[in-house]
């Protein structure tokens, strides 16, 4: 069901420029969708004009099949339930302290100040703010002061989000806490809008796509359906996702399986398929194409996982009962990836689960996460892409761990389902620390 819709959206600056071409859209409740394209394509105009910053010339927009009205109360619930983040966060932050800026949104809507102090405080807690709720903002670096412009949007609980360009200026690992929180707020049902000229982002993150030029949009559709559309990423001015270019390249040389869109390095992974040859000995009756099973390695045998049932396909058949045959392996036994909920830590049970479990690696998502492994001196070897690198750990018979919270804690084990669930392969994952 769509949450936010156009209806032949037009708008004009007082210059005369038109900046926004009769567009029709529908923006799913409780999906990531991003608008990619060019700067001067339209995006920051759209969004404006999304939640009633500004006017449209022509059209209509529609919020819960509802028009919007321009009318002070109509105006006040459309920007409490569709918040926007500009792409400068100084445009945004202007109190004189965290707490404060957190803190006004709630405030306006007329909450209690004891409703404002839960709601402030708890906000706060999840951005890991906590510690900064007195600095005056201009103190901040440009990752926590994004943080701080997304948490005073929050606060206000919309029902929507939208982000202007909301990585931009953001070193790799503040990007990637800041979509680790995005991913949670999404998993707890907020509808999320983006825009950026990022395609690797957005290949990676969004459900759905808008490709915009010049005011329009000139296509639109799944990540794997817009990004196997040359012609429609040329004429967007964008590239094709570096994921997509190493498949192709791959899969070009025989090295991939065809017909695979790879949104990550873990599925770019699963896309190979390595060419093992060897000799071995068959049976007389067998046949050039046939399909032998070699049984289970395990060992040094077992390149992949720690125990692989092997099958093989006959490609040539020598005269003295030999056969070169290419071998083909699955993994009966992944490694594993535990969760440790860091709003429950506890060191004793800690250090337990860390000898009980055999843990070889530990990653930290969410700044509150990484604040606590700091604290505390627990050893972080994965800070940035935590999910995707623990997987790729999994596949190799090692088991992790990964420190997180709150709607996170969901998001990950939502992911790591997926992947499962599309490569096949059974991936031990469990929450170790809740009963």
């Amino acid at each position: 069901m769509a949450i936010l819709e156009t209806k032949d959206l037009k708008y004009s600056y007082p210059d005369g420029t038109t900046a926004i071409r009769g567009m029709d859209i529908e923006i799913m409740r409780g999906k990531k969708t991003a608008f990619v394209g060019r700067n001067g394509s339209g995006k920051s105009t759209l969004f404006m004009l999304l939640n009633g910053t500004i006017k449209p010339k022509d059209g209509r927009i529609l919020f819960n099949g509802k028009q919007l009205g321009y009318d002070r109360k109509s105006l006040r619930d459309i920007r409490k339930n569709v918040g926007i983040v500009f792409q400068n966060s100084d445009d945004q932050i202007f109190a004189p302290t965290v707490y404060q800026d957190v803190a006004f949104g709630p405030t306006n809507l007329g909450y209690s100040k004891e409703k404002v102090r839960e709601k402030v405080t708890e906000t706060l807690e999840y951005f890991g703010l906590t510690d900064l709720k007195d600095k005056p903002p201009h103190h901040l670096s440009g990752g926590q002061k994004k943080r701080v412009a997304i948490a005073g949007i929050v606060s206000m609980q919309p029902q929507v989000i939208i982000l202007d360009e909301p990585l931009a200026n953001l070193d790799p690992v503040g990007a990637d806490e800041l979509l680790d929180v995005l991913n949670a707020l999404n998993d707890s049902g907020t509808t999320l809008i983006i825009s950026t000229h990022d395609v690797d982002l957005a290949h990676n993150w969004a459900d759905h796509l808008y490709f915009m030029a010049k005011g329009k949009v000139i296509g639109e559709g799944t990540p794997d359906k817009v990004f196997n559309d040359p012609e429609l990423i040329r004429e967007a001015h964008l590239k094709s996702p570096i994921t997509l270019d190493i498949y192709h390249e791959i899969e070009r040389r025989g090295l991939a399986k065809p017909n695979q869109h790879p949104t990550s390095v873990p599925e770019l992974v699963d896309t190979l398929k390595p060419p093992e040859l060897m000799w071995v000995e068959v049976p007389t009756e067998t046949l050039e194409g046939d399909v032998l099973n070699l049984g289970v390695l395990h060992g040094e045998y077992a390149l992949q996982s720690p125990y692989e049932a092997v099958n093989a396909r006959v490609l040539h058949m020598h005269s003295d009962g030999r056969a070169v045959v290419e071998v083909v392996r699955h993994g009966i036994k992944a490694g594993g990836i535990a969760i440790y909920d860091i709003e429950q830590y506890d060191p004793d049970g800690f250090q337990r689960i860390m000898e009980t479990e055999e843990i070889a690696m530990i990653g930290a998502m969410g700044k509150q996460s990484k604040m606590l492994a700091e604290e505390y001196h627990i050893p972080i070897q994965i800070s940035s892409g935590v999910i995707d690198r623990t997987l790729l750990m999994a596949l190799c018979g090692k088991r992790c761990l990964i420190l997180t919270s709150g709607g996170m804690i969901s998001h990950s084990m939502k992911r790591i389902d997926e992947y499962a669930q599309r490569s096949g392969i059974a991936i031990n994952v469990s929450i170790v620390n809740h009963d």
